[in-house]
C-alpha cells in the first residue's frame, strides 16, 4: 500500500472561548487512498464538517488544530500560510455545504470557475478549459455565462463540483454535497460523484448525516459522536451490521424501502448530543445509549477491532 492521500493522525481542533479551550475534533485517526472514498457521518454538532475543515486549515482564527494532518505527506499544521494557499484548489478542494451560500452572486459561475486555474497557472486557455469541466460534470459549456440564480440547485451543485475539480487536486471534499436537493437530483449528483472518482482515481471525503447514502456511495464509513470516530469499516457492512449503538441509531433512523414494517418502527434518540465543553465521564453517548451499562460511565472507550477492518468504541461484546 503506498502513501495515502490523506492521513490523520491523533487530530484535535480545539476552540478557544472565554471560559478556555472547547474541543470540536478529539483525536481522530483516518487514511483516504487514491480512488478511494470515504464517508464521515453523524448528527449535526459532533465534528464531522470542522474535522472536514481542518484538512486545509480552513477554520476560524480561534480554532487550535493539533495533531498529524498529512496531506501527500506533508503535515497540514507546519505548513505557511504562502504553501498552504499553493495547496488548496491544487493538492485538495472542498464542495461547500450550500452551493448558493458559497457561489458569489453576482459573479458568472464561468469566472469563479475560473479564478482557481489563473490564480494557480493551470493553463493557458482558461475559457475552454471552463467549459470542459462544465461538460464534465454534465452540464453544457455555454452555461459558464450564467448567474447562480439562473440555475437550478442541482446545477448549482455541478458548479461547485467544477469548480473543485478546475485545478486537478487529488483529493475532493465533499460537505453534505446533497443537502436541500430532492431525491431525483441527489441520485444526479453522487452518481457524478462516485463516476469521477473512478475516471479520475482521485480520493474523496464525503459528509453526511445520511447513512444510507454514504453506503451507496462509499467504499469506508467513518461515524462520529462528540468529536470522535466510534465505528469505522466497509460501508454497507457497517450499514447492514453496525457494531455501536450510535451507528444503529443513526443506520435505524431511515426506513428501508419495500419493508413497511420499517415505517413503523420507533426512530430516534432521547435527549440531545453532548455539548463540547462539558462532556459526560466515560463514554460520552452512555446517557442517550440503550445498552448503557453501569461501566459505561467511567470507561473512556476507544476504538478496537470487532471484525476484519472494522473497529468500534464500545463495550459491548459484538458478534459480527
Amino acid at each position: 500500500m503506498g502513501e495515502p492521500l490523506l492521513e490523520l493522525r491523533s487530530a484535535t481542533v480545539d476552540y478557544r472561548t472565554s471560559n478556555g479551550l472547547v474541543p470540536a475534533v478529539r483525536g481522530v485517526d483516518l487514511r483516504i487512498d487514491a480512488g478511494q472514498t470515504v464517508g464521515l457521518a453523524g448528527e449535526s454538532g459532533c465534528g464531522k464538517s470542522t474535522l472536514a475543515m481542518s484538512v486545509l486549515r480552513l477554520l476560524p482564527r480561534n480554532a487550535v488544530l493539533g495533531g498529524e494532518v498529512l496531506l501527500g505527506g506533508e503535515n497540514v499544521t507546519d505548513m505557511t500560510w504562502g504553501r498552504l494557499r499553493a495547496v488548496r484548489w491544487a493538492e485538495a478542494s472542498v464542495v461547500f455545504q450550500g452551493a448558493m451560500h458559497a457561489l458569489n452572486p453576482v459573479l458568472r459561475v464561468g469566472d469563479q470557475i475560473a479564478e482557481p486555474i489563473r490564480l494557480h497557472g493551470k493553463g493557458s486557455d482558461v475559457e475552454r478549459r471552463v467549459g470542459e469541466l462544465l461538460e464534465q460534470v454534465g452540464l453544457p459549456a455555454r452555461r459558464a455565462k450564467a448567474y447562480p440564480h439562473e440555475l437550478s440547485g442541482g446545477q448549482r451543485q455541478r458548479v461547485m463540483i467544477a469548480m473543485a475539480l478546475a485545478c486537478s487536486p487529488g483529493l475532493i471534499i465533499a460537505d453534505e454535497p446533497t443537502t436541500a436537493l430532492d431525491v431525483m437530483v441527489q441520485a444526479q449528483v453522487l452518481d457524478l460523484l462516485k463516476h469521477l472518482v473512478d475516471e479520475l482515481d482521485i480520493g474523496l471525503l464525503m459528509i453526511s448525516h445520511d447513512l444510507s447514502v454514504l453506503a451507496s456511495t462509499c467504499q469506508r464509513l467513518a461515524v462520529m459522536y462528540a468529536g470522535r470516530i466510534v465505528e469505522q469499516g466497509p460501508a454497507v457492512e457497517v450499514l447492514r451490521n453496525p457494531a455501536h449503538p450510535y451507528t444503529k441509531a443513526l443506520a435505524a433512523a431511515f426506513p428501508t424501502i419495500g419493508d413497511a414494517s420499517s415505517r413503523l418502527a420507533p426512530r430516534g434518540l432521547a435527549g440531545d448530543p453532548p455539548d463540547p465543553s462539558d462532556l459526560p465521564s466515560g463514554c460520552p453517548f452512555h446517557p442517550r445509549c440503550p445498552s448503557a451499562m453501569p461501566e459505561c460511565s467511567g470507561t473512556d472507550v476507544l476504538l478496537r477491532p470487532v471484525a476484519e477492518a472494522r473497529t468500534s468504541a464500545c463495550l459491548l461484546e459484538v458478534h459480527l
